[in-house]
C-alpha cells in the first residue's frame, strides 16, 4: 500500500543511493520475529522493488531466529526482546559479534471479547491472572475482583518462544518467563485472536499492530500502572509515554561480519535507516516510528560497526532508541 511520494522516494533512491546495486545475488536472509515480521517484510518487499536484490525473510519467533542468527545462518535477526545472556554467549561461541538496532516502536495490548463489560484493569490484576502462582488456582474472573463477572476465563497469549512473552512478563509480572503454564501460548498471534473473539470470557495479550487490525472482533484493555489513569493503548498514547508499562523497542540484529562480507547486507542495513523511507514503511505496518534523530543515529552506529547489546542480558522498561543507538 505505497503511496506515490513513497513510490517516487523508492524509484529515486534506487539511482541516488551510492552501493545499491542492481546485480541478482544470493538473497539476503532475515529471521526473527513474528511481532516484528511486518517489518520485516515491508523492508524486504521495498528494498527489492528500489534495487532489484532479492531478501527473503523468515518467521521462527524470537528465540528460534537467535538459534539461526547464533549460528550465521542469517544476516538480520527480528526481536521483540533485547538478546539474552545464552543467545549473546551462544553466538561468541560462533564468533559472532552483532549490532544492535532498534527498529521500530510497539505497544502490547491486553484483549477481551467486545461482550466482556471489562474495560479497564490494573498492572496487578493482570498480573495476577498470568502469575506462576495463579495456575490452577485463578481460573474465574471474580478471583481477580469482585465486581468482575462470574465466569470462567479462557487464557491466551504469545509463546514462550516469543520476545512478546519475555517483555510481558517482565514489564507486568517482574520477571521474564515467570508465568503459569497452563494458557493457549502460541507464536501465531491471529490464534490468540481467534481464541479470545471466540470466548466472551476470554483475555490474551499480543503486539499492539494486531490488535489494531482486529479492533471490530476483540476489545483492548485500558490499562492502570502505579495507580494512576486508566490508559489506552494506541499508537499516540504510546508514542507520548502515557501508556505504560507495556511500551517497547523493537529490534534488528545484524550479524557484523556479513555487513562487510555478503552481498546487500550493509546496503539493507542502511536502507531500513533512510529518513525518507522508513517512517511510512514502520507506519504502514501499524508501528510506531522512531523518532527523527534515530535514523542519523543509527546509520552512524552501522558505520562505526558498533557491536553488542546496550541491554544486561534483558528488557528494561522506558529504554529510549537514542539510547540504543548511541551506546558505545
Amino acid at each position: 500500500m505505497r503511496n506515490l511520494t513513497l513510490t517516487t522516494a523508492l524509484a529515486a533512491l534506487a539511482v541516488a543511493l551510492p552501493g545499491l546495486a542492481t546485480a541478482q545475488d544470493e538473497a539476503v536472509v532475515i529471521d526473527g520475529s513474528s511481532t516484528v515480521f511486518p517489518v520485516s517484510e515491508a523492508f524486504a518487499e521495498e528494498y527489492q522493488i528500489a534495487t532489484g536484490n532479492r531478501v527473503t525473510v523468515g518467521l521462527s519467533g524470537t528465540g528460534g531466529g537467535f538459534q539461526k542468527f547464533c549460528r550465521g545462518e542469517t544476516s538480520f535477526s527480528g526481536a521483540s526482546r533485547p538478546i539474552k545472556t545464552s543467545e549473546a554467549e551462544e553466538c561468541a561461541a560462533n564468533d559472532i559479534e552483532f549490532l544492535e538496532l532498534p527498529i521500530a516502536m510497539d505497544a502490547l495490548a491486553v484483549i477481551v471479547h467486545p461482550d466482556n463489560p471489562i474495560d479497564c484493569m490494573t498492572v496487578e490484576e493482570i498480573a495476577s491472572i498470568y502469575e506462576t502462582e495463579a495456575q490452577g488456582v485463578i481460573t474465574n474472573w471474580n478471583q481477580v475482583n469482585p465486581e468482575y463477572p462470574d465466569a470462567e476465563m479462557g487464557l491466551f497469549g504469545a509463546g514462550t518462544d516469543s520476545g512478546t512473552y519475555d517483555y510481558f512478563t517482565f514489564a507486568m509480572i517482574g520477571e521474564e518467563g515467570a508465568s503459569r503454564g497452563d494458557f493457549t501460548a502460541t507464536e501465531d498471534d491471529n490464534i490468540t485472536i481467534q481464541g479470545v473473539s471466540g470466548d466472551t470470557y476470554g483475555i490474551g495479550f499480543l503486539g499492539l499492530a494486531y490488535v489494531e487490525e482486529n479492533r471490530d472482533r476483540v476489545k483492548p484493555l485500558e490499562i492502570s500502572f502505579n495507580g494512576g489513569e486508566c490508559v489506552a493503548p494506541t499508537t499516540e498514547t504510546a508514542a507520548s509515554g502515557e501508556y505504560q508499562p507495556l511500551t517497547r523497542p523493537l529490534f534488528m540484529y545484524a550479524n557484523a561480519d556479513h555487513l562487510d562480507n555478503v552481498a546487500n547486507v550493509e546496503d539493507l542495513a542502511m536502507f531500513m535507516f533512510n529518513e525518507d523511507l522508513a517512517p511510512d514503511l514502520v507506519s504502514s505496518t501499524g508501528y510506531l516510528a522512531l523518532p527523527d534523530e534515530a535514523f542519523t543515529l543509527g546509520q552512524a552506529k552501522i558505520e562505526a560497526r558498533k557491536t553488542g547489546s546496550f541491554f544486561d542480558g534483558g528488557s528494561e522498561v522506558g529504554v529510549t532508541p537514542a539510547d540504543l543507538l548511541a551506546a558505545n
